[in-house]
């Protein structure tokens, strides 16, 4: 399993208690400073074990339907999974520091693509259409199937496969994954600093909301049931029959 990164919130100490009519009331002042410190860097969080359960009280969401009964012929037959808005990072450090503040975790191979020179971020907001979909449902009738197989599949349909930035920008617009849920990014694999191909996956494990990589390389397999995210580009896209209430629902 790959490393977690996470935030520490510090409280320095003050300075200004020297004697001893002051100490009890500098300690007392110290501990409520770094109470508030603490709520503070908890505030901002969204990805934490914690938020996620909360979430999952509050929205207390239904079931949901996993899969296509027959499998997909045409790009078509495939709804629209959710909507995501680019928005504009001066840098993937910036990007990077978006997740530390949401508390959103990043593991080592994901920590190591996001500063790579080929991992590049917008200029731009733009909005992005994705599908979800799993080897089971292109039409594999195996239990595995390499990601080289699936890209060729889905690009034959006619989706497109999803920038990198994807994955990170993603990871801070679905707070409310459901626990066990782990989308694959159909992108082009970048490569670690030793030559790994790597692709990215925006995971809720259990530990709260993470984004982490795997195995990119055209022959890696992947199981059949895994679901993949792709882009779509057509103006004629069904919505998801959920509706826009849905938005943030697993499919």
């Amino acid at each position: 399993m790959e490393p977690f990164f996470h935030r520490e919130v510090h409280c320095r100490p003050l300075q200004h208690c020297s004697t001893d009519v002051h100490h009890r009331s500098c300690r007392l002042f110290i501990a409520a400073f770094c109470a508030a410190c603490m709520f503070a860097g908890e505030a901002g969080a969204q990805c934490t074990a914690r938020d996620v359960l909360q979430n999952e009280l509050r929205l207390k969401k239904a079931p949901s339907v996993r899969g296509q009964d027959i499998p997909v012929r045409s790009a078509a037959d495939i709804p629209v999974w959710k909507t995501i808005t680019l928005q504009a990072f001066a840098n993937s450090f910036a990007l990077r520091n978006a997740l530390d503040a949401k508390g959103c975790k990043v593991g080592g191979l994901a920590a190591e693509i996001l500063a790579r020179p080929a991992f590049v971020v917008s200029t731009t907001r733009k909005d992005v259409r994705l599908v979800a979909v799993s080897a089971a449902e292109l039409g594999f009738g195996t239990d595995t199937v390499t990601l080289g197989a699936v890209y060729m599949r889905v690009q034959q349909l006619g989706l497109g496969l999803a920038a990198a930035e994807i994955g990170p920008q993603l990871r801070l617009q679905y707070f409310d994954q459901p626990m066990g849920e782990f989308l694959i990014i159909g992108m082009e694999p970048i490569k670690t600093w030793s030559g790994e191909q790597i692709v990215l996956n925006v995971a809720n494990g259990g530990a709260g909301l993470i984004l982490i990589g795997q195995d990119g390389r055209p022959d890696a397999e992947i199981s059949a049931t895994s679901r993949l995210l792709f882009v779509r580009s057509d103006p004629a896209a069904p919505a998801d029959p959920r509706g826009e209430a849905a938005a943030f629902l697993p499919p």
